[in-house]
This record gives structure tokens, sequence and C-alpha cells, in this order.
């Protein structure tokens, strides 16, 4: 019998309110939600939205500090600027389009325009406070999703001026969150960059930068650099650039403050400007990607009323300084470029010089592999018509598509392992490629190796980053590998291939390790994975006599059915995070160069071989 057709009528249209928007379709606002373990999740954008206000009254030229306290869940954030105007605290942070940054006079250069961020954070957290000191007097407000549930009328209270929001995201919306310290610190050292002297205070540390740009570099460089950093500063712009001796590009791009991930407009100018300025220097037509490999770059720019291609803001999309359109923002930077680029090299002849060395020296390789290149390019097309390595998705990281954020690509290995995720997973947005066996060691070899193995050039392929991260096919790729010793060699294997050879895949957040349950302990009324002994001991303990304990020796034990749980909405990623202090080199030289003491004893002291867990299970 054919199914019903649904009635569409007057009562199939509903007007939602702007808390029940936000709640229903938060992607909308803050991007993919998340749980904290990447960057881009939404509890982070959240923290952003109201930082963004701080700082926004910092560069007004009021309040010189800001103050950051994140205890378990709580997030509390007070700036020491001009204070909402009293009569108007309720309305700024729940009233949808209302907000002082409309007036392009008080806020020329600011990252919110739209009215949204604090709304789209108070709609969002289960608690939500504010407080507004002003002229000597306190108006404080409180929320629960959204509605006020405490509004108090101004009151005289002597403290310095400014705003304090707290907030805690809620349980409903982002599930079994936790922020990460690596990434909040992260971000505040950004703003830090971004605001000479600003100071930061988060859970007690001070954040504070005096050389801007040049400081991020200076902190963020992993290994040596062929030459000192090229500062240059300007009104309303400012650029740091090196080379250094890793492979591919790096780019920290910021508009108005905001650190735009997936760079745009500006980013793109800087690219060019660099090239199009020592092709000139040089007077030889360089090949745009030998003059950029390896680079390690920043800029910042300030814009009037920043256009960007969403809400979550991490892509420029202005094509103009100003609204009036009257100064190309492309024109702007590459100008900007070839004046003070070229006066600089002039005067600095053993930084042009090791550059012009770095560039030949790129060019060399690249004519060295280009045969190799078009040989492996053949290879991988011919391995795609037969799908013989990778399951692919419907939506990809490169598309416009809302889910993009969501855009996974996991590597497994073993036809067991591969063909129970391939079942398990969501064919919208994850995707799947199967090792065949241990990956090559390439610690220590060029990237002609790259191409020269199959399995390298096929996965190269499949994401799509051979000339870069600009067509990367995926946000997040997982390394899915069994729980034991050799799951974790082929682990270090492939983090060894992203490290050596795209470490700004890496760097910029995009390379995850999958947990998955070690043991399934159950009785008849209930079944609790678990992803470590404590948890199995918790488990046996609630789940009373002689439960059924089951150990996940790899990922084919595991059916499809019970998979779709651990790659679904609450899938534990651990992300491969590098920290300021990490060295590339000397990382992948202790874990996968020649067999020291050292390692030996670390593998000693850490190593929880197999056996031993089998032996607690008997």
């Amino acid at each position: 019998m054919a199914e019903k057709e649904p009635v569409y009528d007057d009562n199939s249209i509903r007007s939602l309110d702007w808390r029940e928007h936000m709640r229903l379709r938060p992607g909308m606002y803050i991007g993919k939600l998340g749980d904290g373990s990447s960057p881009d999740d939404g509890i982070y954008l959240l923290l952003k939205e109201v930082v963004d206000n701080c700082i926004d009254e910092f560069v007004m030229g009021h309040g010189k500090k800001v103050d950051i306290s994140i205890k378990d869940r709580t997030v509390k954030i007070r700036d020491y600027g001009r204070g909402i105007p009293l009569g108007k605290v309720v309305d700024a942070v729940s009233k949808i389009n209302t907000g002082a940054k409309y007036d392009s006079v008080a806020f020329k250069k600011s990252v919110g325009l739209n009215g949204v961020g604090t709304k789209a954070v108070n709609a969002l957290s289960s608690y939500f406070k504010v407080e507004s000191h002003r002229e000597g007097q306190v108006k404080l407000a409180e929320f629960e999703r959204g509605y006020v549930t405490l509004d108090n009328p101004p009151a005289p209270l002597e403290k310095r001026n400014g705003t304090a929001i707290t907030f805690i995201p809620d349980e409903q919306i982002f599930g079994n969150y936790h922020y990460r310290h690596e990434y909040v610190e992260a971000m505040i050292w950004n703003y830090a960059y971004l605001n000479p002297g600003l100071a930061l205070h988060y859970n007690g540390q001070e954040y504070k930068s005096e050389n801007g740009l040049l400081d991020l570099l200076r902190n963020n460089v992993s290994g040596e650099v062929l030459y000192p950093i090229i500062h240059l500063r300007g009104y309303d712009i400012e650029i740091a650039f090196t080379h250094g001796q890793q492979y591919g590009e790096e780019y920290y791009s910021f508009v108005n403050g905001q650190h735009t991930t997936q760079g745009g407009t500006h980013q793109n100018a800087l690219r060019e400007g660099v090239v199009k300025t020592l092709r000139e220097f040089y007077k030889k037509d360089f090949e745009a990607s030998d003059i950029r490999t390896s680079i390690i770059a920043a800029i910042s720019i300030k814009v009037q009323e920043p256009v960007f291609e969403s809400q979550t803001k991490t892509k420029l999309g202005s094509v103009s300084m100003a609204p009036d359109g009257k100064v190309s923002l492309r024109n702007f930077v590459v100008d900007f470029i070839k004046e003070n680029l070229d006066n600089y090299l002039h005067k600095n002849e053993e930084t042009s010089t090791a550059l012009l060395t770095k560039i030949i020296a790129s060019e060399r390789e690249r004519k060295e592999l280009s045969g190799i290149r078009k040989i492996a390019r053949e290879r991988a097309k011919r391995a795609a018509v037969h799908n013989r390595k990778l399951r692919d998705c419907r939506i990809h990281y490169n598309s416009n598509h809302d889910d993009r954020l969501e855009t996974t690509l996991f590597i497994t290995e073993g036809d067991s392992a591969s063909g129970s995720i391939t079942k398990a997973r969501s064919v919208q947005t994850q995707a799947v490629f199967s090792l065949k066996g241990k990956p090559l060691n390439c610690f220590g070899l060029t990237k002609k190796i790259v191409y020269e193995n199959e399995e390298f050039n096929l996965l190269q392929n499949a994401l799509d980053i051979e000339d870069g991260l600009d067509d990367l096919r995926y946000n997040n790729i997982v390394i899915a590998t069994d729980a034991d010793v050799d799951g974790m060699h082929i682990r270090l294997l492939m983090l060894t291939f992203f490290l050596q050879f795209f470490p700004d895949l890496v760097k910029n957040g995009h390379l995850y390790i999958l947990q998955t349950p070690l043991f399934r302990v159950r009785n008849k009324r209930e079944t609790i994975y678990c992803y470590s002994d404590e948890e199995r001991q918790n488990a046996i303990a609630k789940l009373g006599t002689n439960p059924e304990i089951t150990r996940f020796k790899g990922l084919g034990e595991i059916s499809p059915d019970e998979f779709k749980m651990f790659i679904g909405k609450d899938m534990r990623l651990e992300p491969v995070h590098l920290t300021r202090d990490t060295v590339i080199q000397s990382l992948l030289e202790y874990y996968m160069g020649k067999n020291t003491p050292e390692r030996q004893l670390f593998i000693i002291d850490n190593l929880r071989v197999e056996k031993d867990l089998i032996e607690e299970d008997v």
C-alpha cells in the first residue's frame, strides 16, 4: 500500500522566534557543533564572540586588559571598556539585530556587525549572565537558554567600568563537550599578537605581545628558518613572513582581529603580492610554487564593514577596503607588498641572497619530480576508476554545502576494519581510505617517495593536497587503527607521513586519531562501551555481578551496527596538536629515527602490552 502524502497547508508553515531558530539550526550561526576536540567546534566560537566585543573596546581606546576564566564548563569574560549602556543591557544580548556596531563611526573596523554574536551565545547556553559596570552603577541580568530569569534594575556599585559575561554552553546542544586548553591558549595568543599592548589574563596567566605578527611567527615557526623574519607594517596592514625547511605553505591571516582560518581575499593577495614582487626583484619569471613552498607567513588587515562568506567568519569575501568600493582590497595588499618588500630586499642583501638560493633549490626539486609526478597522477587516475582504495562521500570540504565542516576521511588498515567503517559510515559526509599493510617509514626521505610509493601517492590524490591545502577535500582526516602494538605502529607511520610532507595540514587542525572502545561490558538490561581499563572497572561495578565482558582486539571485530555509535554524533577524536614548542624534525627524529636508548626507555615505560590487558580479563 502506498504511503499517504503528508499534508501541506497553512498549518505546515511555522514561525520561530530567534531563540528557537538558533537552537534548532545552530550550524547557521556557529558552524559545526562538535565536542571541543576540534579548534573550529562551536564552543570556541561562543568564547570568541564574547571576547571579540572586548577587543573592539580596546581598539576604540577603552580598556587595556581582558580577564578570561574557564573552569569545568563555566566561562567568565570581563573587559574594562565603557560597559554596555545600562538601559540597553538586556536588549544587547537578547534582542536580535541589536547592537552599537551598526554605527560605523563608533565601530569602523569591527568584526561583529550584524548584532548576532552574543545572542547566539545566550540562546545556546544553559546559563548566561551579563553585568555592565558604568558610571558607578551595575546592571545585571541572567538567562536560561535565551529566556530572561533575572532582570535587576541598575544599582549603585563602585567598580571599574566594563562588561562581564558568564555562560555555560548547553549540553542539550553540544553533548559531552570539554574545552581544550591548547585551543583556547592559541586563540588568546592570536588576540595578543593582533593587539600589541593589550594584556589578556587566562586562568591566571598573562598573554601579551609588543611586536605583533613578528612575535606570532617567532612563536609558531618549527625548526630553523632560512633568513630572519621579514616584518612590514603600514596603515591598516601588517605582514610578516620567512621560509623554513618544511614542505607546503603555512599562513596565519586576520581581518579586524578575526582569525580567518580559511583565508580569503587578503590571503590570496598576500600570496600574489609576494610572487609578483620577487619575480620583479630577481628579474626572473619563477614558478609561483617555487617561490611559495616552505613559506610561513602572516597578514593582518583592517577593513570597514568586512564581508565574510559565513556567520563563522572564517573566510574573507570582501573585494574592497570600504563599502564605497573605491579601494580594491587586492590592489591595496599587493601594492603595499611590492613597495615595502622591494625596499626591504634592497637594504638586506643577505636575506635577498638566501631567498634566491631557496627559490632555485625548490625549482630544481620540482623539475626533478616533474616526470615522476606525471606518471603518479596517471596511476592515481587508473586506481580511482577501479575504486581500489577510496570509498568516497557525497560532500567535500571545498564545496559550498552546509555540511562541509563535518566531512571526514577515515584512514584504516585491512579489509575487515575498512569494511566495518564503510558499512557504518554516513555516505553523505564520511569517506574511507583503506591501507594495505603497514605503510613505509618515510622519515628522512624526500617528497619523491610520495609519488613513487603507491599508498602515499593515492592518499595524497584522495586528499587533493599535492599543491597545498587550497583544494583539501575533507575537513577531518582521522587515522583509525587497532588498539594494539601493530595499530600503534601504523599510526606512528601515518603521523610521520603527514608531519614530514604536509605539516600545514596538521598545524591547521585537520588530523585526528579515532578513539574506539577497548571493552564492551553488558548484562541483560544495559550495555556500556569502555575506552580505558578504568572505565571498564567502573562499568563492572555499575552493572553488578558477572557481566559479560568483551575485549575488542581490532576494529574488524566491531560490528557495523555497533560502529555507527563510535563514528556518529558521539565520535571520540583525539586531535593531533603541535604545541608552540614542538620542533617537527626533532619529534620525528626521536620517534622514527635510529633506535636510541632514550626511545627504548620511553617505549618500556609507556607501552601497555596487549597480553597484559588480556590477562586481566581472565
